[in-house]
């Protein structure tokens, strides 16, 4: 059998493929998906006119149901994703297991990006550890998951997460932090706007 043959893919609003649980082909939904594998990074790419930013995630995301992802975004050099997913929500995410059984996953849906103004924040933001520098939320429904064998993808050993990033922002507080926004976050390398200064308050 082929490793495509192993691995279709399963969309969320179709029955999960018939077969043995334990394997990617009975994967039902994202909530089964998720858990599939050690995942301790992933990355997710959006589409827009110019550059499609790929972003890479560290341990913020939560399920958030059978069809719902959502991980909470600190402040960095860019903020590319935020600005083309208000252009094109479509959005990739994928995760790879780099320990155990081989396994690629890809979760394809539509995204939207949630800051500090939006009613939405306060009803998600409780649901993640709290992070200095956070900046905005992105939501992703999701419509396809699709497994591959990942069987080239090498082995690598999680050690833990760099603190150089939280310990940064920390460093610099709240208002240092908007002013931050307004000279590095504002626009894309595109110059499309991420509008992160007027939606954060």
């Amino acid at each position: 059998m082929s490793a495509a043959a192993q691995y279709p893919e399963h969309r969320i609003d179709e029955p999960a493929t018939a077969g043995d649980s334990g394997k990617p082909n009975a994967l039902c939904g994202t909530q089964q998906a998720l858990y599939a594998g050690p995942f301790p990074v992933a990355q997710s790419a959006s589409v827009s006119h110019g550059k499609s930013p790929v972003l890479a995630l560290g341990l913020r995301q939560q399920n958030l149901g059978n069809s719902r992802i959502a991980w909470l975004n600190v402040t960095g050099s860019g903020n590319e994703t935020s600005a083309h997913v208000q252009q094109d929500s479509r959005m990739t995410v994928m995760f790879c297991a780099f320990d155990g059984k081989p396994l690629i996953l890809r979760l394809y849906g539509s995204a939207k990006v949630i800051h500090k103004s939006d009613s939405e924040w306060n009803d998600l933001f409780p649901l993640f550890k709290p992070l200095p520098g956070a900046r905005q939320i992105f939501d992703v429904a999701i419509n396809l998951v699709q497994a591959s064998c990942g069987m080239a993808v090498p082995y690598f050993s999680y050690v833990g997460d760099r603190e150089l990033l939280s310990d940064w922002a920390a460093g610099k507080g709240d208002e240092d932090l908007k002013r931050y926004w307004e000279e590095e976050n504002q626009v894309s390398i595109d110059g499309i706007p991420t509008n992160i200064v007027e939606r954060n308050g």
